[in-house]
């Protein structure tokens, strides 16, 4: 398990994203790098979220073969983790991958399994990515949503990502020991 720090601003595409095009899309001062795992792009900026690596061997007993299932254990660790914040109306995600319009675009625009929302809007993203030796969860846990920015660097409507998402607030390191906190009860 590893946290990652975010240092300078970038979008961050999903394996298979293309890299946005037209007017007002990847402006600025952003680097465009691409992870490996899939899913829409997240927008980072030093402070605004905590970035998240967690990799389970093949064969653990968080392992699941199951590849939507196996987000569910991480998004309970999540929640814990939050509720031991005092972060209201958490709740893991248990159904399908919910799509929406910009989805494909944005990750956080859509709701997958295991991720987590706060008052119905999604705060904890994870992506994965597996391998016979394992898998590799990648978690953006948000504690700050710009919506024009974000809208901005993809090239989407701002009106699009206005409700989707929202950030946690000034949680940073208290959030890396509330989680590490309840990874170790898991």
């Amino acid at each position: 398990m590893w946290f990652l720090e975010v240092t300078q601003s970038a979008l961050v595409l999903g394996s298979t994203q293309a890299v946005p095009a037209g007017p007002g899309s990847c402006s600025g001062d952003l680097d465009v790098v691409r992870r490996r795992s899939g899913g829409g792009a997240v927008l980072l900026r030093p402070g605004a979220v905590v970035w998240a690596d967690v990799f389970v061997p093949a064969g653990d007993v968080r392992w699941d073969r199951d590849v939507g299932r196996a987000f569910g254990w991480l998004g309970h660790v999540w929640a814990g983790a939050l509720g031991a914040l005092g972060v209201g109306e958490v709740a893991v995600h248990t159904g399908p991958l919910v799509r929406t319009p910009w989805s494909a675009a944005v990750c956080f625009a859509g709701l997958g399994p295991g991720e987590v929302t706060a008052g119905g809007r999604k705060v904890v993203g994870i992506s994965q990515r597996r391998a016979r030796s394992g898998a590799l969860f990648q978690c953006a846990a948000l504690l700050h949503w710009d919506a024009l920015a974000t809208a901005d660097a993809v090239g989407v409507p701002p009106e699009a990502l206005a409700d989707v998402a929202r950030g946690l607030g000034p949680v940073g390191p208290a959030l890396e020991t509330a989680f590490l906190d309840a990874l170790s009860t898991r």
